[in-house]
């Protein structure tokens, strides 16, 4: 066995690691194991062509999308929210932009504020989630947060700022924009197995999503919205990351020079040692690139090497275990 899988065999048996992990290698992959379950009620194992929750891991799909809308001129990075949102949230300035929603230095109130302190079990959605289902939807949960800070002062990760930029690409290009999401990202990248799926009618090879609350095992059901926008919430497949990675830096979805542009730090994060491009977060200390996101039942990291052609991604559907494995892997494969 690959001194590799024998390391993250152990570091996942030790850590109760539920999910898939997959390491590719130009185009060769080098591990994939999956681990876990998928439906505990039933005994459904986690397999290597599992669905599961990205949560903000689609914040670079998004931004993807969005830089898909720049290449044939629907947009511009200096087209303000306002411009499209008409009356709708008036506490976002008039002087909001497409670049600082990407780049989380708006200055926008949050509807799930992540500065402020939760836990991953606490129940943070203000409406029952059920109702938001559709973009158009949000609009009630992302209406009555005052602004922070004037746009572009400084980074402020917000969650709200991604479904803004959902809401202006749907109402832009006439298209929903899940469904413009499949198209301009997901197909392009051969992405056959991602969709924002319905967490009340998950197809057999999506994973449930677990977590503790109260002692007790729960899904996730009733903490995240019943669908996900444009800051989180798609399902996909480690497969579908990798293939994801290799469309991007090849420009099969939009040119390598606009990637490039979108990859380029915007801001500093010192107190995670990381930096923050256009929907893409990007070590301090090398020119990798990461998507990651972490939410109730969901935990997931990918990170892709466009010189090394090295991609690992650590993909679960618990809270729990997942990032022994990805700082594992982070360590064996840093050289």
């Amino acid at each position: 066995m690959h001194a590799l899988e024998q390391a993250v065999d152990a570091v996942a048996a030790a850590n109760g690691f539920s999910g898939v992990v997959r390491v590719d290698r130009g185009d060769d992959v080098e591990l994939a194991s999956s681990y876990g379950l998928a439906h505990r009620g039933y005994g459904i194992a986690n397999t290597l062509d599992t669905q599961f929750g990205i949560a903000s891991g689609t914040k670079g799909l998004t931004a993807v999308a969005i830089a898909s809308l720049v290449e044939d001129g629907s947009l511009d990075l200096s087209t303000t929210a306002r411009s499209v949102l008409g009356r709708d949230l008036p506490l976002i300035g008039d002087d909001v932009t497409v670049e600082h929603l990407l780049s989380h230095r708006s200055g926008i109130g949050d509807y799930l504020d992540e500065e402020a302190e939760h836990d991953v079990a606490d129940y943070l959605m203000p409406v029952p989630v059920h109702e938001l289902a559709t973009t158009e939807q949000y609009l009630a949960v992302l209406d009555g947060h005052a602004t922070k800070f004037p746009p572009g002062e400084r980074f402020a990760y917000c969650n709200g700022g991604y479904v803004v930029l959902a809401l202006l690409v749907e109402r832009i290009s006439g298209v929903p924009f899940h469904e413009l999401l499949r198209q301009r990202v997901c197909a392009p990248a051969g992405m056959a197995d991602s969709e924002f799926l319905r967490s009340d009618e998950l197809p057999g090879r999506a994973a449930l999503g677990y977590l503790t609350v109260d002692g007790a095992s729960r899904t996730n059901v009733f903490h995240l919205p019943v669908r996900g926008s444009g800051d989180g919430g798609i399902y996909s497949t480690a497969a579908d990351i990798s293939a994801f990675w290799s469309a991007l830096f090849a420009g099969r979805i939009v040119s390598t020079d606009l990637v490039a542009e979108f990859v380029l730090p915007r801001s500093d994060v010192p107190q995670a040692s990381v930096r923050y491009g256009r929907g893409f977060w990007l070590p301090a200390s090398s020119d990798a690139v990461m998507l990651e996101g972490c939410d109730a039942g969901v935990s997931f990291r990918s990170v892709h090497d466009p010189e090394r052609r090295i991609t690992h991604t650590v993909i679960s559907n618990t809270t729990d275990g997942a990032w022994p494995v990805t700082r594992l892997l982070g360590e064996m494969l840093s050289t």
